[in-house]
């Protein structure tokens, strides 16, 4: 029998609504395989123990809203006593969600298990931090950078399955790069096969300043100015390299609530609705740019009782905006019937 491919068009696949990235740090680690690169002793276990707490409290780490859930961290070159010492310069109130431990298995004796298991006891686990993947690592002779991708690969699909977070914690090259994932020690089978990558750097040593590098497949490059704290031991933001970032999501449904109290229905093209739009914010919105955020956010449009539908019409794109008589949250539950308030939405602004 002959094997044929099973693809999907392009006019289907831009129709299609596909549920957006749930991220565990906004617009930072969304779940998948991250890699947290540094130089030894720099400072990173505080960082993503701290962020560990962050988002079992559902508290912002430094200016990005987190999604609460189970955390684990797997100190594995530390004692209980140095643990306990950090969490308790980080906070006099722990969470009962922050879970930690000094063991493990590795990837190649049952970590895959272990993780599965907690998971399976933690339903709600969203972040896992691995500190560091030399612990768990596999030990083979085979070719470095197979072994590399291999060990990477194995916990993305451990993550994707789960739909967690894991970042693992990793060392620098000695040498300098002008590309911060280069810096990353070992083969490019672990920057590859990664989701993300985060590089931790100091100018000098003795400095308490450091840039961390965000590079990743569903982040915006950014570079996040930081200042350690020897009194708290915690890493403050100074600045954030993305300093007009794009509209967020949840922007575009308060602009598009706005425009439609006074808007009982719209049609028209992305560059039509986004020079009207623009009115309503302060960034100028791309067409290009306003097309994605309105699919990715389609839900949070129709719960506020707004119809959305991207279609085309005679070769042209058009974007369909109508007023309903009820919101497709409370229609769900229970309520009248989601309809428009005038025709049918599908109908407007059609050309025979």
């Amino acid at each position: 029998m002959t094997k044929k491919f099973e693809t999907i068009d392009g006019e289907t696949l831009i129709e299609t609504f596909i549920e957006p990235t749930k991220f565990i740090v906004e617009n930072l680690i969304a779940p998948g395989l991250h890699i947290l690169s540094g130089a030894p002793k720099i400072g990173k276990s505080w960082m993503i123990f701290w962020m560990c707490l962050q988002v079992a409290k559902g508290e912002p780490v430094w200016n990005f809203k987190t999604t609460q859930g189970t955390t684990l961290y797997l100190a594995l070159e530390d004692s209980l006593e140095r643990v306990q010492d950090r969490l308790t310069y980080m906070t006099y109130d722990a969470p009962p969600n922050l879970h930690v431990t000094l063991l493990s298995e590795t990837i190649m004796t049952g970590l895959e298990e272990q993780i599965r298991n907690f998971v399976k006891e933690h339903p709600d686990t969203n972040l896992i931090m691995i500190d560091t993947f030399q612990k768990v690592r596999s030990l083979s002779n085979d070719n470095a950078y197979a072994v590399d991708y291999k060990d990477i690969g194995f916990l993305k699909r451990i993550a994707d399955e789960l739909k967690i977070a894991i970042v693992l914690v990793h060392h620098v090259r000695k040498e300098h790069h002008d590309d911060p994932v280069s810096m990353v020690s070992g083969t490019s089978g672990i920057t590859g096969a990664a989701d993300s990558v985060f590089v931790l750097k100091k100018s000098k040593r003795s400095s308490v300043n450091a840039t961390l590098s965000c590079t990743g497949r569903d982040i915006p490059y950014r570079e996040l100015e930081l200042n350690f704290s020897e009194e708290t031991k915690l890493w403050k933001l100074i600045s954030d390299s993305v300093e007009n970032p794009e509209i967020l999501l949840e922007d575009i449904v308060r602009i598009v609530v706005e425009f439609m109290k006074e808007n009982e229905s719209f049609s028209g093209t992305p560059t039509e609705l986004a020079t009207l739009l623009s009115g309503y914010c302060k960034e100028k919105i791309e067409p290009i740019t306003l097309s994605k955020r309105l699919n990715k956010n389609r839900p949070d449009i129709e719960d506020a009782g707004i119809y959305y539908k991207s279609k085309k019409s005679n070769g042209t794109r058009l974007i369909i905006l109508q007023r309903t008589k009820q919101s497709k949250k409370s229609a769900g539950s229970g309520g009248k019937p989601y309809i428009p308030i005038t025709v049918p939405a599908d109908s407007v602004g059609e050309k025979e």
